[in-house]
C-alpha cells in the first residue's frame, strides 16, 4: 500500500504505472481507516475509486485532505469481507500491509462503502482479480524495485496515458469487469502513467508501451512526511513511490515469494470454489447471507506467525 504517490501534483489525476490497465471506475465512495492513529487517515473520506490490473486506488475528493490518493496492491490486501449491516450501507473492510517507499508503514484496517450501490459486485471484482493476479503470478516473483540514483532523485516524469488505458473494454486477460454495475468512465485527461511497469504483479502478462511513444505531462516529486511513524529514510529527503531505475524482467535466481492472500487468500476455501464465486452464489439465495465472504484458514497475525 502506499500514501499519496499515485495522484498528479493538482490532485486531480490518477497516476499509473506502464502497462497498468484500469478496470473499473467509479465516484462516490466512502473510505474509513480504523485502529490506526495517523492523522492522515482520520475521519471518513469521499472520492472515487480505480479497480486495475493491479490494485485499487482512491482519489480523494477534498483537495485540502492531508490523504490525497491511496494505494493498495492485490498482494498487500488482507482479511477482506463483506459486512450487510441491517441500518446503514453494505461495506467492504480488511487491512493492508506497508510497502517500501509507501510514505508510512502499520497495518491499518480499511472499509469501503458505495451509498450508490456495487458493494457485493465491486467485492466480486475486486477477490477475482487478485485471484486471477496470484494465479499468473510467476514462479519467482520481480524484486523490489528501487533507482539506483534514489538518494538523488527529486522528480520523476509523468506522461499523458493512450485513449486504451482509460478503461478496457470488454475481457482483459480473462476477466469480465462489471461495468453493467458501474457505467462510468475517468473524466477526459485524467489518467497519467509512469514509463516504468508494476513493481508488483497483476493480472495476466503486463505488456509496457515503448516509453517513446508517450507525450510527458509533468513532473512529480514525493517527500517523506516526518510526522507518521516508522517513515524509512529522512524526514525533507525525497523518496520516490516503488519505482524501479531500469525494469528487471521475472529473474530466476529468486527465490519464491510468499502467496496471496486477499480475502483470507484468493485461493479456494472448504468447499472447494474461489470466494468470489461463493459470493456469486449466497448474494442469490433467500434469505441473503450476513457475511457473504466465507472465511477460508486462518491468517498469520499482524504481529508475525503465531
Amino acid at each position: 500500500m502506499s500514501l499519496n504517490t499515485s495522484h498528479t501534483p493538482d490532485g486531480h489525476g490518477v497516476l499509473i504505472y506502464n502497462g497498468e490497465m484500469i478496470l473499473l471506475y467509479t465516484t462516490n465512495v466512502k473510505l474509513k481507516f480504523e485502529k490506526y492513529n495517523v492523522p492522515a487517515f482520520k475521519s471518513t473520506k469521499s472520492g472515487a475509486l480505480y479497480l486495475t490490473s493491479h490494485r485499487i486506488i482512491f482519489m480523494n475528493d477534498s483537495k485540502k485532505d492531508e490523504l490525497k490518493s491511496f494505494a493498495m496492491p492485490f498482494h498487500s490486501v488482507r482479511d477482506v469481507k463483506l459486512e450487510q449491516p441491517l441500518l446503514t450501507p453494505n461495506y467492504l473492510k480488511g487491512w493492508v500491509t506497508p510497502m517500501p517507499g509507501g510514505n508510512f508503514e502499520g497495518c491499518p484496517e480499511w472499509r469501503l462503502s458505495f451509498p450508490k450501490g456495487g458493494c457485493i459486485e465491486f467485492g466480486e471484482a475486486l477477490l477475482r482479480a487478485a485471484d486471477m493476479a496470484s494465479r499468473a503470478r510467476p514462479f519467482a516473483a520481480p524484486p523490489a524495485y528501487a533507482p539506483a540514483n534514489m538518494q538523488q532523485q527529486s522528480a520523476t516524469t509523468y506522461y499523458a496515458a493512450p485513449p486504451t488505458y482509460y478503461l478496457v473494454q470488454g475481457s482483459y486477460q480473462g476477466f469480465q469487469a462489471p461495468t453493467h454495475t458501474f457505467p462510468e468512465r475517468p473524466p477526459a485527461q485524467n489518467v497519467y502513467v509512469y514509463d516504468m511497469p508494476p513493481p508488483y504483479p497483476g493480472i495476466g502478462q503486463t505488456n509496457p508501451y515503448p516509453a517513446g511513444q508517450f507525450q510527458p505531462a509533468g513532473t512529480v516529486q514525493y517527500q517523506n512526511i516526518g510526522a507518521y511513524p516508522g517513515m524509512p529514510g529522512q524526514p525533507g529527503q525525497p523518496q520516490p513511490p516503488q519505482q524501479p531505475g531500469q525494469y528487471n524482467p521475472y529473474p530466476t535466481n529468486q527465490p519464491p515469494q510468499p502467496g496471496f492472500n486477499v480475502g483470507q487468500g484468493a485461493a479456494p476455501s472448504a468447499s472447494g470454489l474461489p470466494q468470489y464465486q461463493q459470493l456469486q452464489q449466497q448474494s442469490s439465495a433467500q434469505p441473503p447471507a450476513y457475511n457473504a465472504y466465507q472465511e477460508a484458514p486462518p491468517l498469520p497475525s499482524k504481529n508475525g506467525p503465531l
